[in-house]
């Protein structure tokens, strides 16, 4: 029992030296420094440092969409209006080709004849309008109506190029195509597909708060907006009506069949007023006068860029940084104000909406 109460004193002495010991050293401890150790000056310690502020530089693709229903200002409004109302009476469509037809006609006895009868024409092919065009008036009437939609509502695609400068930012704001929505059917349209240019606006100031709240400043957007509706016409309407026609004479020409057309008014003129002038005379007329028609309707549109379709545009969005690197990768809730000129009439800007995303 004796030798036993030794061996446990001695085993309590010996632990005892050692923890005492460790005690003693703190430099034998794991990192020597105490009970700061693994800490140094405390500023790597997970939240005690600043966040890194938030950068906008870089380039984005931007989407703006437009509502001009309610101001669309001088000829351009004018030129979108002549043609819709070209077709928004019973009679219009017919009435059109005649038209077109007695103005390829030569002058002399054959145009005075039908000048005279033209009423009386214009109604009896519209009896026959089934037989000689079938889907004319409707088609007619759906090129009215889309040429209206996308001439007062439509989108920009673009790019905005930022750069830093002193506390904010130098942008180069640049559209490099039109967007449309046609119903169901939505489409995208660089201008280089149509032989158009890019417009470039050069040193657009724009700050950025600590929250990644992005402020854009007034800069003008000078657009041509008659080769915007005409890239429409071509490019998103007509396809979309007959996949086999790329222009508004070819959708014309496969709408109207001229031969049927030149026999009617033959027959009618025959029948009615007692002279035989043949169907080719009015037939070939018919295919001049709709070509003649598509390039007048052309003409207007493009007689609109006589003068620019000029945007006023500020803005303002959200920047956000999704992937937190403290780099901003989307623009979100994007508003732009202003107002909007053609030639010397403006109108201030039904409030349009953009986003964009890094790329």
């Amino acid at each position: 029992m004796k030798t036993t109460n030794h061996l446990l004193l001695a085993l309590a002495l010996a632990f005892s030296a050692t923890a005492i010991g460790c005690g003693a050293d703190p430099a034998a401890m794991p990192g020597g420094g105490g009970s700061n150790s693994g800490d140094d000056d405390g500023d790597d310690a997970p939240g005690t440092q600043p966040p890194k502020p938030l950068d906008a530089s870089g380039k984005y693709a931007v989407h703006s969409t437009f509502d001009l229903a309610t101001n669309m200002p001088g000829t351009a409004g004018q030129v979108v209006n002549t043609i819709i109302a070209a077709t928004d009476d019973d009679d219009d469509p017919t009435a059109w080709i005649v038209d077109q037809l007695i103005a390829q006609l030569p002058p002399g006895r054959i145009k005075d004849v039908l000048n005279t009868a033209k009423l009386f024409v214009v109604g009896y092919l519209n009896d026959h309008l089934l037989e000689l065009a079938p889907d004319f008036v409707t088609t007619i009437v759906q090129v009215g109506n889309d040429f209206g939609e996308i001439a007062k509502n439509f989108g920009l695609n673009e790019t905005l190029e930022l750069t830093r400068s002193g506390d904010g930012y130098m942008a180069v704001h640049t559209i490099t195509g039109a967007h449309f929505k046609l119903g169901n059917q939505d489409g995208d349209f660089a201008f280089t597909n149509y032989h158009a240019t890019n417009v470039v606006v050069n040193n657009v100031t724009v700050t950025m708060d600590a929250t990644g709240q992005l402020t854009i400043a007034a800069h003008d957007v000078p657009l041509r907006y008659g080769q915007l509706l005409r890239i429409g016409l071509d490019a998103a309407i007509i396809p979309q009506i007959d996949s086999s026609a790329q222009n508004l004479n070819q959708l014309l020409t496969n709408l109207v069949n001229c031969q049927k057309v030149g026999e009617a008014i033959a027959t009618f003129i025959e029948d009615n007023i007692g002279f035989d002038f043949g169907a080719q005379v009015f037939t070939t007329a018919c295919k001049a006068g709709l070509n003649a028609g598509s390039n007048f309707i052309y003409t207007a549109v493009d007689g609109i860029d006589a003068a620019a379709l000029k945007f006023d545009l500020s803005g303002s969005a959200r920047g956000s940084d999704k992937n937190k690197d403290r780099n901003i990768d989307t623009i979100q809730t994007g508003t732009w104000s202003g107002t909007l000129s053609y030639g010397s009439t403006p109108a201030p800007l039904v409030p349009a909406t953009f986003f964009g995303e890094r790329m």
